[in-house]
């Protein structure tokens, strides 16, 4: 399947508008190679910073970004909230050469989609690219078993915006859990009677509603200051 076909659903999409950012150049280049070989894919720029990234980003409005983890300055996991404030709809991929629990998870959090180990064959870098477009996300056991927490430790305080934090529905949480417990896709539709299109929906709905919770957490620091009271 082309990357537009997940994209639109047919021919004649727009291709998709992807930014690479590594402070290595090779590895850039690598990559670039590697997409410039998909149909139905452009690399849009590139950049070997965070901060380079968050600029790129508002230029260029790219549908993917492949964000690398760990770089001098402004590192990926700030570029990327900084990325997921300003544009909302850019579907983030962390780089990464070692699975890092709680780095990976600091960038889940922060708004990224998935993760891809710098390691990765050439497919799974395409087949990534092409479940993000299409508004998929992967999450490992242990990473869910993080979001679980997450939700679970969130605060009954109201938000800036007077509601309440966002709560995971009933088959949302469902399904968390048994990506948490190791079951496939296919195994969650099985048990819950669903489609493994709608528990795609259900895990892509519960990042959603966990990016949304650390967008509201940012507004509320940006207008309360150190001493607890509202910035002029």
């Amino acid at each position: 399947m082309l990357l537009e076909d997940v994209a639109a659903g047919g021919g004649g999409a727009e291709p998709v508008r992807v930014l690479i950012c590594d402070d290595h150049a090779l590895f850039r280049r690598g990559l670039m190679m590697v997409l410039e070989e998909e149909s139905g894919v452009e690399v849009v720029a590139e950049a070997e910073n965070g901060a380079e990234a968050v600029a790129m980003a508002e230029n260029f409005a790219p549908d993917v970004v492949l964000m690398d983890v760990a770089m001098p300055g402004l590192d990926g996991i700030e570029a990327t909230r900084q990325i997921s404030l300003l544009h909302p709809s850019a579907r983030i991929i962390m780089l990464t050469v070692a699975s890092d629990q709680d780095e990976l998870f600091e960038a889940i959090r922060a708004g990224a989609m998935t993760f891809l180990l710098k390691e990765s064959s050439i497919d799974q870098v395409a087949e990534t690219v092409r479940a993000v477009v299409g508004g998929q996300t992967m999450l490992s056991p242990d990473l869910a078993s993080r979001v679980i927490a997450e939700f679970e430790g969130f605060t009954v305080e109201e938000t800036a915006g007077g509601s309440p934090p966002p709560r995971l529905a009933r088959r949302e949480e469902a399904a968390l859990r048994m990506v948490a417990d190791g079951r496939t896709n296919a195994e969650i539709a099985s048990e819950l009677a669903i489609s493994e299109n709608t528990v795609k929906n259900h895990l892509r709905n519960v990042l959603g509603k966990l990016h949304l919770h650390t967008r509201i957490e940012i507004a509320r620091h940006e207008v309360v200051d150190g001493t607890g009271a509202a910035t002029p």
